[in-house]
């Protein structure tokens, strides 16, 4: 898979990701008895795939044997982290019944997913210099070699 071909996939889990957000809105609109449970169920496989995109990215960084800067590393250590966090704060956060405490909840929810889609709109303008960066190196590697041959 090209880099170029990457930034396509990420477009596309954006677009999905867009489309659950909307979905949800929408099914809370309709039926708040079931649509809590169905959300529930989204909330709980979009966090296994989460999860597992975070095992893969793990992985990869493994398999790279040093070859990604350490840069690299102490992000993903970081994001790791935030992510431990958020989620020990949502588990945590799961008991509350009261409406004031389920407001301000539902406050700090949206305020952490705009975090995190402000994250993540930083992350792709950094993937996409990554890509670029890598493109140009690749091109200047070749007109080296085909300027010393």
């Amino acid at each position: 898979m090209t880099l170029s071909d990457n930034l396509y996939k990420l477009a596309d889990r954006a677009k999905e990701a867009e489309q659950k957000a909307k979905e949800a809105q929408h099914e809370v609109a309709e039926d708040a008895q079931e649509t809590k449970a169905n959300l529930n169920k989204t909330v709980k496989h979009s966090r296994e795939a989460a999860e597992a995109q975070g095992a893969k990215l793990r992985d990869s960084v493994k398999a790279s044997h040093g070859e990604i800067s350490a840069w690299w590393n102490e992000q993903q250590e970081s994001w790791n982290a935030h992510l431990a966090r958020v989620r020990k704060d949502i588990d945590e956060r799961k008991a509350e019944h009261d409406a004031k405490k389920a407001e301000r909840r539902a406050e700090r929810a949206e305020a952490d997913a705009e975090f995190a889609v402000d994250y993540a709109l930083a992350t792709i303008d950094e993937a996409e210099y990554a890509v670029l960066d890598a493109i140009l190196a690749r091109a200047e590697a070749r007109a080296a070699a085909t300027s010393s041959g």
